[in-house]
């Protein structure tokens, strides 16, 4: 065969056991198009079913003698650059996912195919009109058409007046028709052609800002930072700055900095809940050199900005996880703000942090990560003292204004006070003392709807979803029971189905405290901000543009109102549950816990007037609540590491979790079974490695499907990829599993 007339191809169609690159021909008709980087579609199995594909590579040999052909190009020009591919291989690799899946999740949504080869979005184009004779000619031909022709003269007139103008817009303006409009082309008086038109969300269109003042903290922390930046090899850091340090001031001036290198610059926030304000911020700055993507855009907004970035338009994206894969081919700085939650892990394969990614494509490109936060994660505080990451501190906060004073109220005393209530007669208080000054409340409880579960009071019937282990939330907006892993739903009967007796509501939500505060304040303006209330797109701007514009009284939210939000006039905050995340299983739950509790008190006392907080909890002794009281990192980071030294976890060991799951619990539970076999024969003699399991996930069935997991407990080098891998390609084969699937993950954050 002639010269690159085989292509290595990654077929969507195959599943990890034959993830692989497969040879195709390249057709005549196809000759000098088909390069690396492009999709393309191909027939796939025994029943040659179409299938897309990606170009990995060209060659001319191939080990098979006759191969099937390529059926079409679905692009006119590589949509992945070889960086890119290499990005998926590096994924594929480390993930335990198909290249295809790694792909998916590098490309935009809006970039899909359907099964027909059309294009589930396309680009957006303008028709534009301009004269093909100068100005004076036009209106005098205007003039002599005036009498017979004069819809024809008024367009013949705008055009000498606007020059090149939309043709929307031109037949709006005078009133023509196309028919009017065509008899000019014809003419050849004027001339049209398509252009494309961006699709863009609403950013900042005034005039910039000039760069912000940095106080003597963050000018020792920025000029550190600089000398990173600017350094050819790359290079690592943790900003550890309490709430309120002014982190953000230092990010503008290092993006800064990148831009005016000629380089571009990623920052990464954890919910879309933040994202509306940093992009406000951030375009004040940097005006059209943002772009912005995350979920909540339209999936032509999303398209078009990916296509901004990628054309050299934009220099700056901001976004939630998906954003680090923006496809700047001269990135100079990443920004993970935030760095410590777990929103920015990938749920769904492939199961990327967006970190790992962050730290593979700076180290390609010789370009500076950052990672920013208040509570640090565990495995980054330590990689900072250990020397992996240089470390940045900020002490105080940027306007000299105190950390808010944090007061632990004991609920326990609260009941045998007689107050069954969610507030507690402290919290109370101070709430009558905001709304009396005219300042705001922000009120924090990691549960939406109203109630956990409704039970029966005499026979203890519990309200249970049929598709999943876990009990109804009640939803007191409805008046319905909702399973939060399914989606079931249900009305609530007047009296225990089982008996007949009186049912009782147990447990607390948003809703419910909601609810409260209304009854308590029929005269105080409330909000709510949780997954119920910001469904549609754009909500989440809106809630808090009315919170702070109307000066809300009352805010009461779920870990949405925990990070990243400032706003002046907030003075107190009340965490209504400060344990209820505490006590959950997980080696995380500390940690996760101590942030969120820190992270909110931190959103009080941000402006000119001092803040408080009440946390409320029927463990006022806990170590863990007390050390988030006073806001000592240090002290939760140092306890938190000796517990996770004894334990042999992140950052002393990895976890790598086997999960399998299936319609019949004993097929599953045989194959997590024969899973930990065939590890433990593989391993041997390591003294390294342990395996745990199989064990149940806290919620064994979710949607009618069962879930057991094996942990392998050890670093996760190349031989325990090898190993895993093979293990998930014996799964796939074989017969014993059918109607089980297995996935592997690295360091899940359940």
């Amino acid at each position: 065969m002639s010269e690159n007339r085989i292509a290595k191809i990654a077929v969507s169609a195959a599943n990890y056991s034959l993830d692989k690159p497969y040879d195709y021909l390249i057709p005549d008709s196809l000759s000098g198009r088909v390069v690396p980087g492009m999709r393309v579609t191909v027939p796939f199995s025994r029943g040659n079913r179409r299938s897309e594909g990606i170009v990995l590579g060209l060659t001319d040999k191939s080990e098979y003698e006759k191969l099937k052909p390529i059926e079409s190009c679905l692009d006119k020009e590589p949509m992945l650059t070889r960086a890119q591919l290499k990005l998926a291989l590096w994924m594929h690799d480390r993930l335990f996912c198909t290249v295809y899946e790694a792909v998916r999740v590098i490309l935009p949504a809006g970039c899909w195919f359907n099964a027909a080869g059309a294009r589930r979005v396309n680009d957006k184009m303008c028709e534009m009109i301009e004269l093909t004779v100068d100005a004076e000619e036009a209106f005098a031909l205007a003039q002599s058409k005036r009498r017979k022709a004069p819809v024809q003269a008024s367009l013949l007139e705008l055009l000498c007046s606007t020059g090149r103008v939309s043709a929307r817009e031109a037949m709006h303006f005078t009133g023509a028709t196309r028919q009017s409009l065509n008899a000019l082309i014809n003419a050849g008086l004027v001339v049209s052609e398509q252009k494309e038109v961006f699709r863009r969300p609403e950013i900042w269109t005034g005039a910039l800002k000039a760069l912000p003042t940095l106080n003597r903290e963050q000018s020792t922390a920025y000029a550190g930072l600089k000398k990173l930046l600017d350094k050819p090899y790359p290079e690592a850091a943790l900003l550890c700055g309490v709430t309120g340090s002014g982190k953000t001031s230092v990010y503008i001036r290092l993006i800064d900095d990148t831009i005016k290198s000629g380089k571009c610059a990623i920052l990464l926030v954890p919910e879309i809940a933040l994202t509306p304000q940093m992009i406000r911020t951030f375009s004040e700055y940097f005006g059209n050199d943002v772009a912005i993507l995350h979920s909540s855009l339209g999936v032509g907004e999303r398209y078009d900005e990916w296509k901004r970035i990628k054309n050299g338009a934009a220099k700056l994206a901001i976004g939630t996880r998906s954003a680090v894969f923006a496809p700047f081919e001269n990135l100079g700085l990443i920004i993970i703000d935030e760095e410590q939650e777990d929103s920015y892990k990938s749920e769904s394969s492939p199961r990327y942090h967006a970190r790992d990614i962050a730290k593979y494509r700076c180290a390609k490109t010789n370009s500076l990560l950052l990672l920013g936060s208040a509570t640090p994660d565990i495995e980054s505080r330590y990689a900072a003292e250990t020397g992996k990451y240089k470390l940045f501190e900020l002490h105080e906060r940027y306007n000299a204004m105190q950390l808010p004073t944090v007061e632990i109220v004991d609920m326990k005393s609260e009941l045998k006070a007689g107050n069954g209530s969610e507030l507690s007669s402290r919290l109370r208080a101070e709430l009558d003392e905001n709304i009396a000054r005219g300042e705001q409340s922000i009120l924090f409880i990691n549960r939406r709807g109203a109630n956990k579960l409704i039970c029966c009071g005499d026979c203890g019937y519990v309200y249970k979803c049929p598709n999943c282990s876990v009990s109804l939330t009640y939803h007191s907006a409805n008046k319905r029971l909702m399973c939060h892993y399914c989606g079931y739903t249900r009305r609530v009967d007047s009296c225990c189905p089982d008996c007949g007796g009186m049912l009782t509501f147990i447990g607390a939500g948003t809703q419910l405290v909601e609810d409260e505060l209304r009854q308590l304040y029929p005269d105080t303006g409330i909000l709510r901000m949780d997954t119920d209330t910001v469904k549609a797109a754009g909500s989440h701007d809106a809630l808090l543009g009315k919170f702070k514009k109307e000066k809300i009284p009352i805010m009461v939210g779920t870990q949405m109102v925990t990070k990243g939000l400032n706003f002046e006039n907030v003075t107190l905050i009340g965490v209504i549950s400060a344990d209820q995340s505490l006590y959950c299983g997980d080696y995380r739950s500390g940690e996760r816990t101590f942030s969120l509790i820190t992270q909110v008190i931190g959103r009080s006392g941000r402006g000119s007037k001092p803040g408080r907080a009440i946390i409320q909890t029927f463990t006022p002794q806990n170590e863990l609540i007390r050390l988030a009281a006073a806001q000592d990192y240090d002290g939760f980071y140092k306890t938190e590491l000796s517990l996770r030294r004894l334990q042999n976890t992140p950052p002393f060991a990895d976890i790598v979790a086997l999960t399998a799951s299936g319609a019949v619990e004993s097929a599953v539970i045989k194959c997590c079974a024969d899973i930990c076999t065939v590890l433990k024969a593989s391993i041997g003699a390591r003294s390294d490695v342990r395996i745990l399991g199989p064990a149940p996930l806290s919620v064994v069935r979710v949607n009618n499907r069962y879930r057991y997991r094996v942990n392998i407990c050890c670093k996760a080098d190349k031989q325990l990829r090898e190993l895993v891998s093979s293990v998930l390609i014996r799964c796939a084969g074989s017969g014993k599993y059918r109607g089980v699937s297995v996935f592997a993950d690295n360091n899940p954050s359940d």
